[in-house]
């Protein structure tokens, strides 16, 4: 259970870490969609703008500074990759690390170049088609956002471990954080030579899973979409789609001689692309199915919970409601909605899920080739749907099924709030404020529910409430004084995560390390509760 949970908790430090870089897709991608829309030579003759938006104007100077300013971001996104998540999982002298990460990702890049070039691979054909592109101007082996991943977590990894460290007299100055880009260096020229020899194996075992879930058709669709929701609660979302969003397993695609990994890449580089007659499908399967629940859906059940309110609190929960309803359908930030009825029901999140992988097969089912930024509200839906035109995206089908979608989930919500007498906002006691949820409020209850867990066990373990005379602890055992020592259960007590369970006469002693102090509070509060509900009870 500890190793479980050790390797959760490190995924979703990986999956938070995700966010630097992803933050930085809107804004690149709203650059990107405004420059390459209206520098369309196609659009602009349509509309005939030529001599507002043509060739030579300022305003298409303009809007190819703000186009080619996005595509560049998407571009290098391997090395802000490497450079964002180093500095989330670094947890001191950030600055340092994400240095020494944009150290490591040129160096590995590079001997990986030279190791192409004095093997003379570059010129053969040893290497799968697409193997081999331009990262940073280096001629190198394509790694896509998971070359700065390994580099990310790598110095990462090093910079935790040695930023501190202290080296003889003599090299004293090359000691704590000046080490890390030195030992950076060392490591990745390392890393640089094992990638030569293995990423083109996982290459083509990416290539091939791509393949699989690109021939999986409507159904793989469906279950991907499920699966993204389901990972909402948990924070490993970003963990789950960014594979397919930025590397083969969502896709390869040449787009004007180039070779382009990855459905969000793809659609970006389509998007850049003068050439584009229809955006790939088989690459915004993995987004566009978010536009309809995000737009219609949540706003609808935003709608359910605030028509069951009670009349004295309706007031105020409409306007906690519209304003979680509006960022939904807007940005399509949706958490103010779903955290709330994930933490009032988690069975209606269940059904959402459900609901939204059928949104994704929906829009995969009617060719909607539409992308986005990092979500799916209105701003990306106008601007890399409607701005497209029909022809190219299939837009229209979004507010179609958006429209079933409002009504759907209006229904479904109001109808099952009633039917379990759920405490959605407006529907608590006079004496409680209402309030919208967040995940921080999902994963205190989770804390807290954790903790009840292991108190009880202890409980149980010791034999009970009437069983324990006096409790104590050290630096990392509970210390516990029993009314006997035939009632304890030392196989229920390491149940709650003891390490080692030590009985002497009535003394009984529970190893738990250095978190004692806590679990002792934690059980205290436990019984002190029940003693206060037994007094009320009797």
């Amino acid at each position: 259970m500890k190793k479980e949970n050790a390797i959760f908790s490190v995924l979703q430090r990986i999956g938070r870490s995700f966010m630097f870089p992803i933050a930085l897709l809107p804004v690149a991608g709203l650059l990107l969609g405004f420059g390459a829309s209206f520098t369309n030579e196609q659009m602009i003759a349509s509309y005939g703008l030529q001599s507002v938006l043509g060739s030579g104007t300022f305003l298409n100077s303009v809007l190819l500074v703000m186009k080619d300013t996005g595509n560049i971001v998407f571009a290098n996104l391997p090395l802000i990759f490497a450079m964002g998540v180093t500095i989330g999982m670094a947890e001191k002298e950030k600055a340092t690390a994400a240095l020494s990460s944009a150290i490591a990702f040129i160096i590995m890049h590079q001997t990986i170049s030279t190791l192409l070039t004095v093997t003379e691979k570059i010129s053969s054909n040893e290497l799968p088609e697409g193997s081999i592109g331009s990262v940073l101007g280096i001629t190198s082996l394509e790694m896509g956002v998971f070359g700065g991943i390994i580099v990310g977590l790598g110095v990462a990894a090093l910079h935790n471990r040695f930023y501190k460290i202290k080296l003889p007299n003599v090299i004293s100055f090359f000691g704590g954080t000046r080490f890390i880009p030195i030992i950076s260096t060392v490591v990745f020229i390392l890393v640089g030579c094992l990638m030569f020899f293995i990423w083109p194996y996982i290459q083509i075992g990416m290539h091939n899973l791509g393949s699989l879930v690109t021939g999986s058709g409507y159904a793989g669709t469906l279950i991907y979409g499920i699966i993204e929701r389901a990972l909402i609660p948990f924070g490993l979302h970003h963990v789950f789609y960014m594979p397919f969003w930025q590397t083969a397993l969502g896709g390869t695609m040449v787009i004007d001689g180039a070779t382009i990994e990855g459905a969000q890449n793809i659609f970006f580089a389509q998007l850049a692309s003068p050439n584009t007659v229809h955006f790939s499908v088989d690459a915004t399967r993995f987004m566009a199915g978010k536009f309809p629940f995000m737009m219609f859906g949540l706003p609808g059940a935003a709608l359910a919970m605030y028509s069951v309110a009670k009349d004295s609190k309706k007031k105020v929960v409409g306007g906690l409601l519209l304003s979680a309803a509006l960022t939904a359908f807007i940005t399509g930030i949706t958490e103010p909605i779903e955290f709330t009825f994930l933490f009032v029901a988690p069975a209606l999140y269940a059904i959402h899920c459900v609901f939204a992988g059928i949104s994704f097969m929906l829009m995969h089912i009617f060719n909607v080739g539409v992308g986005m930024t990092f979500s799916g509200g209105c701003i990306d839906f106008i601007l890399f749907g409607v701005m497209q035109g029909n022809d190219k995206t299939n837009w229209i089908y979004i507010p179609i099924v958006g429209a079933f979608y409002f009504v759907v989930y209006y229904f479904m919500f109001r109808f099952i709030i009633q039917k379990f007498n759920l405490t959605t906002p407006g529907r608590e006691a006079d004496d409680v404020e209402s309030r919208l949820y967040t995940r921080k409020d999902i994963e205190t209850r989770n804390k807290d529910e954790e903790s009840q867990n292991v108190s009880q066990l202890i409980l149980d373990g010791l034999g009970g409430l009437d069983n324990i005379e006096d409790l104590d602890c050290c630096a990392t055992r509970l210390r516990v004084k029993v009314n006997s020592s035939e009632k304890v259960d030392v196989t229920t007590l390491k149940k709650s995560g003891a390490s080692g369970v030590i009985k002497k006469g009535n003394g009984v002693q529970i190893i738990y390390g250095p978190r004692v102090t806590v679990i002792k509070s934690e059980f205290e509060d436990y019984i002190e509760t029940l003693s206060k509900d037994n007094i009320e009870n009797n």
